[in-house]
């Protein structure tokens, strides 16, 4: 059985990787969602609190003082929409299961808590079947390209570097396309390790429109993905060299035998970082924003990790 390719493994990790996020971070959600829903349906005794402090927080908060039927008084924040109506000093009715000290809103209006859980499952959702929409657009764009007939090229490998990764892998790999008239277009491609070792000016066919993203078939049969359109020069923020294949410090010393040589390092080491580095970042940022919160603050630490590391393997990442 034939391997799949490093374009088809790249995209089969971006998908089980937005998969996995997103239901990591909806499960995470869910759970407390049902948690919160199955307390408040055994909230049965009703009492009238007070409000004793509003305007917390960047959503306007407030908090409620409130005393069950053994006479023990409680003080409890409580996310509102109708932050106009509940000032200091006026009534919030609050329901609340015996022996517990968790009171829940009775205006069925006032329900910003659950909103908080199931609000972001949703948006989550969207930006889910968004990155997954991109890889599936790809993948048909690839197949539907192939087929259009061929035109010969020439080839020169070039590869670049962005100025401004971020989570964005920072190599990028373009083929100069030579028509026989001397046209040069520039194709950005997924990475495919054929790229190293092919010479400059190729012969190679190119399927697809001018302008349109071009499916570069090398002299082997070896398909490249393409990324983006092309064009006469690189993107934006990214420089490329000078030279057709990519510069080692291996190819400018002469070893001695003996010397064990490492292996130039592998993308997925990159991307266990970025998800690691990503997850870090959510944690504290979710933790500042939530003021403390553990629910939200996991919930921000799995969404980070997650879309950044989509993000890394979206960018076509490379040895």
């Amino acid at each position: 059985m034939r391997r799949p390719g490093p374009a088809l493994r790249v995209g089969l990790l971006g998908v089980a990787v937005t998969l996995t996020g997103y239901a990591l971070f909806a499960g995470w959600l869910g759970l407390h969602a049902q948690r919160y829903a199955d307390a408040r349906d055994r909230a049965t005794q009703r009492i009238v609190g007070v409000v004793v402090e509003d305007g917390i927080g960047d959503e306007d908060d407030i908090r409620v003082r409130w005393t069950d039927a053994e006479d023990r008084t409680h003080l409890q924040r409580f996310p509102v929409y109708d932050t106009d109506r509940y000032r200091r000093g006026s009534s919030f009715p609050v329901a609340y299961a015996p022996g517990s000290a968790e009171a829940f809103p009775t205006d069925p209006d006032e329900t910003a808590t659950e909103d908080d859980l199931i609000v972001p499952i949703v948006l989550g959702s969207a930006a889910a079947l968004l990155i997954l929409g991109v890889w599936v657009w790809r993948g048909l764009r690839f197949r539907l390209t192939a087929r259009r007939p061929g035109r010969p090229m020439t080839a020169r490998v070039r590869y670049g570097r962005r100025r401004t990764a971020g989570p964005r892998a920072p190599r990028t790999t373009w083929l100069e396309l030579t028509t026989p008239d001397g046209t040069r277009r520039l194709q950005r491609v997924m990475w495919h390790p054929i790229l190293d070792e092919t010479p400059a000016d190729s012969p190679v066919t190119v399927h697809g429109s001018p302008r349109r993203p071009a499916v570069v078939v090398l002299p082997d049969g070896t398909r490249l993905v393409p990324l983006g359109r092309l064009g006469t020069g690189p993107a934006i923020g990214v420089v490329l060299d000078d030279e057709a294949l990519r510069a080692d410090l291996r190819d400018a010393f002469v070893l001695p035998v003996d010397t064990a040589v490492r292996p130039a390092s592998a993308p997925w080491r990159r991307g266990a970082l970025t998800a690691a580095t990503g997850t870090a970042l959510g944690v504290v940022a979710g933790f500042v924003l939530t003021g403390g919160s553990l629910v939200p603050a996991v919930a921000v630490a799995l969404c980070a990790g997650a879309l950044l590391t989509s993000t890394w393997a979206l960018s076509a990442p490379q040895p």
